[in-house]
């Protein structure tokens, strides 16, 4: 495994901080100047990326009545295929003025290709790294195009057993890409957080090899944080101006204010995460006198022998530990002592 990959110069990987993509999906809603101020929201809430899904609803499916074609429960309810994405899509048209407004507001752009199409008009913007969405995780063909490209690839695993996922990884590595992370993800909308098996991320690095991340649709921060404290190094989420907005998307994206929790949560997560350590921590140096220690709690004369009359395992720490109360016991004062001195070896005989 890389311990690390770079997309336009931000290294990701588990030495870094998490790496955040703010998913701009369908919550556009018809509108450009929507998707402009999204893109301007994920930059003030600290992502790192924004991503686009480059399709059309004829490059995606056919305009077809048949039953197949039909979505019956869930969010998307009573619509067919065809009417949900030629509502949801990205016109090709906005991908450039959309680039240009990302790298004017230093803000990372990609976009998740669903055919050959899109992997082209993505090369001619200069796309600094591919998405695959979990949907299309088991198009090898799709994945072939873009590892071809030689760009870094994030790839979803919602719904994918095992072997699909290693077949998605060993056709990346095929045609030349090495740069690969590969983001749990469960393909629900929104998904359930008991259900999102957070242990698989590990299991996923330790046996693919792979840097990993967690795609997450729950509503709220809690399971992409706890995803950081198990190792992820991207996270992606939904965005929206407004989760109200009546978008395909809007009802299971985080709202600006969200995604600025999220951003400075994960790096918290991440940052505690640290290295493993035993000794005490800068923070903790100064509140080391305020454990316990033995201290004389009585008056006595040199010569006496201490008893557990004369000493006690008290606060502050400035003397011996409590552990050597039984050393203690039974020896002799060296001089004179008053109590509240704390117990120290020069003090005994």
């Amino acid at each position: 495994m890389k311990p690390s990959i770079k997309i336009n110069g931000r290294r990701i990987g588990p030495d870094f901080p998490p790496y955040i993509i703010a998913e701009l999906s369908a919550n556009h809603n018809g509108d450009i100047d929507r998707a402009f101020e999204i893109i301007k929201a994920a930059k003030m809430a600290g992502a790192d990326a924004v991503k686009l899904q480059t399709y059309t609803h004829d490059t995606i499916t056919i305009d077809c009545d048949a039953d197949d074609f039909q979505i019956k429960g869930g969010l998307w309810d009573g619509q067919s295929l065809y009417e949900l994405y030629k509502k949801a899509h990205m016109p090709w048209e906005w991908h450039e003025l959309l680039f240009a407004k990302a790298r004017e507001l230093d803000i990372t752009i990609f976009s998740s290709p669903f055919d050959d199409s899109a992997v082209e008009l993505l090369e001619s913007l200069d796309a600094p790294a591919y998405k695959i969405a979990s949907f299309e995780l088991i198009d090898l063909p799709l994945i072939r195009k873009v590892a071809l490209t030689g760009k870094p690839i994030i790839m979803s695993t919602g719904m994918a057993n095992e072997q699909e996922i290693e077949e998605a990884i060993n056709v990346a590595n095929e045609y030349g890409c090495g740069d690969i992370v590969v983001l749990h993800c469960v393909s629900g909308y929104p998904a359930p957080a008991d259900q999102y098996n957070l242990k698989t991320i590990k299991n996923i690095s330790d046996k693919f090899k792979v840097l990993t991340g967690l795609s997450d649709h729950t509503i709220s921060n809690a399971t992409s944080v706890a995803a950081v404290a198990l190792g992820a190094c991207v996270i992606e989420k939904h965005i929206t101006l407004d989760r109200n907005g009546g978008g395909p998307d809007d009802s299971f994206s985080l709202e600006p204010a969200e995604l600025n929790c999220l951003c400075k949560d994960a790096n918290i997560a991440w940052k505690a995460l640290g290295k493993v350590n035993y000794k005490q921590t800068e923070v903790e140096k100064n509140n080391a006198v305020f454990r316990r220690s033995l201290y004389f709690i009585k008056d006595i004369s040199k010569g006496d022998v201490i008893s557990e009359s004369h000493v006690k395992s008290i606060r502050p720490g400035y003397g011996l530990p409590p552990k050597h109360l039984d050393d203690v016991l039974g020896k002799r004062a060296k001089s004179n002592v008053v109590r509240g001195t704390a117990v120290t070896w020069e003090l005994l005989c």
